[in-house]
């Protein structure tokens, strides 16, 4: 843990994190990064990204809400088991056998 200023005079203990573990723990880090929380997150031993509050400016105006496809970016992203959906489709297309055309006639 580092210690890192805050606001001036004053000192936060900053965690670091590796990537796996960041990744692992997202939803968790930002939940604690929300009540203040801050964090180093490193790859191979060396800083990559701080995870850290947003100014107070950045939460003013967030502009206006995602339309089309975008807006369902969010709710795939809080998804939890889609990599294992996704797999279990391309699993179940690469063992499957295509069925003779319908008789039209």
């Amino acid at each position: 843990m580092t210690l890192r200023p805050k606001q001036e005079g004053s000192l936060q203990a900053v965690e670091n994190v590796g990537t796996a573990e960041a990744k692992r723990r997202f939803s968790e880090l930002v939940d604690r990064v929300g009540e203040g929380e801050r964090f180093l997150v490193s790859r191979s031993g060396r800083p990559a990204v701080a995870l850290v509050p947003p100014e107070p400016d950045t939460l003013a105006s967030p502009g206006p809400p995602p339309t089309g496809l975008a807006a369902i970016a969010g709710a795939l992203a809080e998804w939890d088991e889609l990599d294992d959906v996704v797999a279990e489709l391309y699993e179940s297309r690469r063992t499957s056998t295509d069925r003779p055309a319908p008789d039209l006639g």
